[in-house]
């Protein structure tokens, strides 16, 4: 399983990439694979301030659909219009074209909440 060293976790499965105060926002290599063949993906908050914790879209898989999270506090400025036309690169690449949105981060005291990969390989028992 992949889980890259360099990114930050959240509990609910998402991974962030963060560039000054842009974070990009996905879900991990585990999520995917429990979730299955992901055919919708939905975010209907861009350009919406968002609290942490917020749900501010959905992924629907074939069996289930799944909220997904925002990890820290910000402006969604920014959703991977690719995933309309292409949803299953969350599964092929989810840390790559597989992201999902980028946020304008408010709140940056909050990136110290995030798990690293070794915590995050903990709570998943990798």
């Amino acid at each position: 399983m992949n889980i890259p060293a360099n990114l930050k976790y959240t509990k609910d499965h998402e991974w962030i990439s963060i560039e000054g105060d842009i974070a990009t926002v996905g879900i991990t290599d585990f999520a995917q694979r429990e979730l299955g063949d992901i055919v919708y993906v939905e975010v209907e908050t861009l350009d919406q301030t968002l609290d942490r914790d917020e749900v501010f879209g959905t992924v629907e898989a074939v069996k289930t659909v799944s909220d997904l999270f925002l990890p820290l506090s910000g402006e969604i400025i920014e959703f991977n219009d690719t995933l309309e036309s292409d949803p299953e690169l969350v599964n092929s690449d989810a840390y790559g074209a597989g992201w999902m949105i980028k946020v304008k981060i408010s709140d940056p005291s909050q990136v110290d909440d995030l798990l690293s990969d070794a915590a995050y390989k903990e709570l998943i028992g990798a």
